[in-house]
């Protein structure tokens, strides 16, 4: 009876160790940096940065680094193609020698900007391939993307933001992910902003909250690609 004791014990505190794993009910956040570089009238460069971590400023989960080359087609439609490297680690807990999972991902996606009354929408369609390393193993995935953002200016400097962004597997299940997020965003310049918002991720087996810090800073480069004139 003892043992059959002992044995329920030990199973239960595996379960919950393994149901903790994860880190739901810790309010993570991420801390971001985006930029758009324009070097020509209709190219620039994408720039990104994302560090993730499980809980707010500690318990890494995520680095991502992040760039690409913009076409604007015009000013409400944009086509870009790039790359990402992304440091994974998969497990709330530390352990010790812990291998985490590295992915470098190709990505092309298209961006379709509009106006209706105040509301700024933008529809972002993106395709990833993603080449993963396990350590042992590696995998190649591949995945859709669509975002529905709306921004609603308050004053000049004032802003809310809000997005939802629905991941579709290419491969094995369906769904992936669903992101939701709003944030309240400050103008500090023409060109740079900050964004102060709330993200809730849902997996098919996991939801996460999650704070998010944004930098946005957008310079004008085409000056430093000129020939100077004689």
């Amino acid at each position: 009876m003892i043992k059959k004791l002992v044995t329920l014990f030990i199973l239960f505190g595996l379960v919950n160790a393994n149901a903790q794993q994860a880190g739901e009910d810790e309010l993570g956040a991420w801390y971001m940096y985006f930029g758009t570089n324009k070097v020509s009238e209709r190219f620039s460069v994408h720039t990104e940065g994302q560090f993730r971590f499980y809980e707010s400023a500690s318990n890494f989960n995520q680095m991502l680094l992040r760039t690409g080359l913009n076409y604007h087609i015009n000013p409400d439609a944009i086509a870009t193609a790039g790359y990402a490297y992304i440091d994974t680690d998969n497990t709330f807990f530390e352990f010790e020698d812990e291998i985490n999972s590295m992915e470098h991902r190709i990505f092309e996606q298209f961006i379709l900007k509009n106006k209706v009354w105040e509301f700024l929408f933008e529809h972002r369609y993106r395709m990833e391939q993603r080449f993963l390393d396990f350590g042992e193993t590696t995998d190649t995935q591949h995945r859709a993307r669509y975002r529905i953002q709306i921004t609603l200016p308050l004053t000049d400097t004032f802003f809310l933001n809000f997005y939802d962004e629905l991941f579709i597997n290419l491969q094995d299940d369906l769904f992936g992910q669903n992101r939701l997020y709003g944030a309240v965003g400050v103008n500090i310049t023409e060109n740079s902003s900050i964004q102060l918002g709330y993200l809730r991720n849902q997996f098919a087996n996991a939801v996460y909250d999650r704070l998010q810090f944004a930098i946005f800073y957008n310079p004008d480069l085409r000056g430093l690609f000129k020939s100077k004139k004689n």
